[in-house]
């Protein structure tokens, strides 16, 4: 994990020592209050936060500009930013290994568990007395509470499953770009004009780093399927069912009957991101929020940019919603606990809930060049979002009619969380059980879909 030096950020000395097994410091003690943050504020302070890894240097110009004005509101805080992307084969690790910064995010899917592990810092007492507290969407705001819903972990991204699509290669293909597939029929049909036509991928596949299980599990939820369900007293995995083998069977077909699928099986988020952000993959499934990623991690041409909605089709047909959760290193003094409070309601909230906040942000994105009004599924309730999108309105330097597939079918979907027990284990899981499907013509779906539920309930029981 890498650091960079940015002025006026300084260089992060990476701390080690942290166990596995290591709880909040504050165990078993009161969390801290707003009254007792207040007598904090002359403490001089020193806050690691977390920055995308491998931003243009545009992106870190416009991150630098909002650490400046937070640096200024706060004296007694100093900034440091560490360069950090969550990826399931190695955050386990990396929070042993104590490398993480004092502010870091996190999958909705990771919060029940770093929570009753006591494994972040229970900020919860400055949460509750944030003025927006209570203003969060329900189930968004579950995601990062504990059993008695104190808030320990704070939302600050949500996302509903979409299908990103290259249009200039669909142009190329013949394809329409303003009217995206519909059904999945469909979507196999333009991945095989795609894979034809223009030499490129039609439908990229993450398999790796837990992603497989993720995108298989958005497939098996669209088509009416959900990874777990529960009887009144535990959860209970449904891996091996009708709608898993069908999503397993489609991605089969895709790429043995149509070889629409391109010759890479072990994408994860970030190489298939790379791979579509350069113009090689058609169209690739993840959150519908992806846009400022492809833009300024990957550089991708944002004229050749599409989204649009996952299709539903089946009984109880739902997108697989998600999102994001800043959190608080467990070791994490009181004092720091107050900056990263601060920090997060200023660097993450402030643009979703204040007009300064959120005018403030888009200057200093507009300003480098980086993305400014990509429609995304909103932390809070849609009016507050549009609010939003009206302050910044003149700021607004991206293709919203591009993403129309998208925000104008999003918020008539019906979303559904992500299976609530083991969630990562279950989706790295199935990560072999998709690549082997990807790489072996006749394998048994029907068996490794009975091993994977099997395997996915011994780690649910096991809690």
């Amino acid at each position: 994990m890498k650091s960079r030096t940015t002025a006026p950020l300084a260089v992060l000395a990476l701390t080690a020592g942290l166990t596995a097994g290591l709880t909040a410091c504050s165990a078993g003690e009161e969390p801290l209050s707003l009254a007792e943050a207040d007598a904090l504020d002359e403490q001089e302070v020193t806050l690691t936060v977390a920055i995308d890894e491998g931003l243009a240097d545009e992106a870190v110009a416009a991150f630098e500009t909002r650490a400046a004005e937070f640096t200024e509101e706060h004296p007694n805080i100093t900034v440091e930013a560490q360069e950090y992307t969550w990826t399931g084969t190695t955050f386990a690790a990396d929070l042993a290994g104590g490398t993480l910064p004092t502010v870091f995010t996190v999958p909705f899917t990771d919060g029940r568990g770093l929570i009753e592990r006591e494994q972040i810092a229970d900020i919860s007492a400055l949460t509750a007395e944030l003025p927006y507290a209570d203003q969060f969407n329900e189930t968004v705001a579950q995601a990062g509470q504990a059993a008695d819903g104190s808030q320990w972990a704070i939302p600050v991204a949500a996302y509903g499953q979409g299908i990103h699509y290259n249009r200039a290669l669909f142009a190329e293909a013949g394809l329409d770009p303003d009217d995206p597939p519909a059904t999945w029929d469909e979507v196999r049909e333009a991945a095989a004009a795609i894979s034809e036509k223009t030499g490129e991928t039609g439908f990229g596949m993450m398999t790796s780093s837990n992603t497989g299980g993720w995108i298989l599990t958005s497939l098996a939820y669209a088509m009416g399927g959900r990874g777990e369900t529960n009887d009144g007293k535990q959860d209970i995995a449904t891996i091996d069912t009708p709608e898993y083998h069908d999503a397993l069977s489609y991605l089969h077909d895709l790429r043995w009957e149509d070889d629409s699928m391109g010759d890479e099986f072990l994408y994860d988020w970030g190489t298939s991101h790379a791979d579509f952000g350069a113009g090689k993959i058609g169209m690739l499934i993840s959150g519908g929020g992806d846009y400022g990623n492809l833009i300024t991690q990957n550089a991708m041409n944002p004229d050749d940019y599409g989204v649009t909605v996952l299709p539903l089709e089946g009984d109880d047909a739902a997108a697989l919603g998600g999102g994001t959760l800043a959190a608080v290193d467990a070791k994490a003094s009181p004092a720091e606990q107050a900056a990263a409070v601060q920090w997060i309601d200023f660097y993450y909230l402030g643009k979703l809930t204040t007009q300064a906040g959120a005018v403030a942000d888009a200057e200093a994105a507009a300003a480098q060049d980086q993305p400014v009004g990509a429609p995304v599924l909103p932390v809070f309730d849609k009016a507050t979002y549009d609010q939003t999108q009206e302050w910044i309105a003149d700021l607004i330097n991206v293709p919203l009619e591009q993403f129309a597939p998208y925000s104008d079918g999003i918020y008539d979907q019906p979303l559904a969380p992500e299976p609530p027990s083991a969630t990562q284990d279950l989706y790295a899981t199935l990560d072999p059980v998709v690549q082997a499907v990807l790489t072996d013509e006749d394998a048994d779906i029907d068996a490794l879909l009975a091993d994977a539920e099997q395997q996915v309930q011994t780690l649910i029981d096991r809690g």
